[in-house]
């Protein structure tokens, strides 16, 4: 069958791929423990889901503005001014169906064939795709653990052509969990504030921070860095409400308006219901976000000591998110294992455990590993870790 040419540039989604196969055996009986896909496993808070069920009994069901609807965008306009000073009027911000709708409109609206795009690498599985669907070039930085997955300035000058349209930061990182903080920003902006280029800035993470340490909005750096950004965020990650399918950007008026005619034409408004829910996550009590946070962290603390006795090397410590991204280049050359894929097929087939490939993600030689799960499931990964590397060993 004869396809466009543009979805013959869109390769399939990894992380999709494992998780499709790890519900498979499940459902198959196989006792699997599923450490790949990017989704906390609390519960959305009971506040938010009895805004939900209320709006359900007033037969808030009908179509909104395709943008949004204008409370929950003056909400989240509230929340950007709130947490980071940022001014953003109702009409510089459209909700979408989950961030990552807001990405991909995003990038349609603003790359065009031969246009392109940096990427640091490792990065997020969906930016390359989204970049090859709008004819744009893809143009990778690479980082690297010993930098804490940071992107440096000297790549990023190097990188710049009369060609770059943009640079996307995730920030904290899918998949590495490494967070630039307001120094390393800084540098980034440096560089950039003076060139006629775009930054996507992904903060899907911003709530999910370690150890003490601050998050920095970019666009909040300067006037002139806020122009020229287009801000990503959205609810599932914060809280906990994956499946309500919620995101938004926030951005120059012209922009929003230009994501909004596409989306119009596509999506047009996220649902009612889940809008009506997100009011309630942003105005509503806030207290679960930081218990989500300390047990995420005490997450992170267990497995990374535990995988560190395990594969007797030191491991990145992510600041951010809820991914450990370890090396496996130690193991590879062993028992058929020659690249990241080959280790998770190992990992799955062999011992039951559900990782995602860092080749995936861009960088091989390394597995994400997400601590989303409860500790008990965390536990029991301990143990079937240290059957498989002791079997490599």
């Amino acid at each position: 069958m004869n396809f466009s040419k543009r979805i013959n540039a869109v390769g399939d989604s990894v992380t999709m791929k494992i998780a499709q196969k790890a519900i498979e055996l499940k459902k198959a009986g196989i006792d699997l423990v599923d450490l790949s896909v990017g989704e906390p496993d609390f519960p959305t808070p009971e506040n938010i889901k009895n805004a939900a069920k209320l709006a359900l009994d007033r037969n808030q069901t009908k179509y909104t503005s395709n943008s949004g609807m204008i409370e929950l965008r003056q909400a989240i306009s509230n929340k950007l001014f709130d947490d980071h000073g940022l001014k953003y009027s109702p009409n510089q911000i459209i909700v979408s169906t989950g961030a990552k709708q807001s990405i991909f409109n995003a990038i349609q609206v603003l790359i065009d064939d031969g246009d392109e795009v940096i990427l640091p690498n490792p990065n997020y599985v969906s930016y390359e795709q989204m970049i090859n669907f709008a004819g744009g070039k893809v143009c990778r930085i690479e980082t690297e653990e010993k930098d804490g997955f940071i992107v440096q300035p000297e790549k990023l000058k190097n990188a710049i052509t009369d060609k770059t349209k943009m640079l996307i930061l995730c920030n904290p990182s899918n998949p590495t969990g490494s967070l630039h903080l307001k120094k390393d920003l800084e540098k980034i902006a440096k560089i950039i504030e003076d060139k006629n280029i775009f930054v996507l800035v992904d903060e899907i993470y911003e709530k999910l921070i370690y150890d003490g340490h601050l998050f920095q909005s970019f666009p909040a750096l300067s006037t002139k860095i806020k122009e020229k950004t287009i801000l990503i965020n959205g609810f599932s990650k914060s809280y906990a409400m994956t499946g309500w399918r919620l995101g938004y950007a926030a951005a120059d008026e012209k922009i929003i308006m230009a994501m909004s005619k596409l989306q119009s034409h596509s999506t047009s408004n996220a649902s009612t219901i889940s809008q009506v829910a997100a009011i309630e996550a942003l105005t509503g009590e806030q207290s679960f976000i930081k218990r989500m946070q300390n047990e995420f962290q005490s997450r992170r603390d267990f497995l990374l000591g535990q995988l560190e006795k395990i594969t007797e090397q030191n491991i990145y410590k992510p600041l951010g998110a809820f991914y450990i991204f370890l090396n496996i280049k130690k193991y590879l050359g062993k028992n058929g294992i020659n690249n990241s894929v080959d280790m998770a097929s190992f990992l799955l087939d062999r011992h039951k455990i559900a990782v995602v490939p860092g080749l995936g993600f861009g960088l091989d030689g390394y597995i994400r590993i997400s601590y989303s799960s409860k500790m008990e499931v965390l536990e029991k990964a301990v143990i079937k870790f240290a059957d498989a590397f002791a079997e490599l060993n």
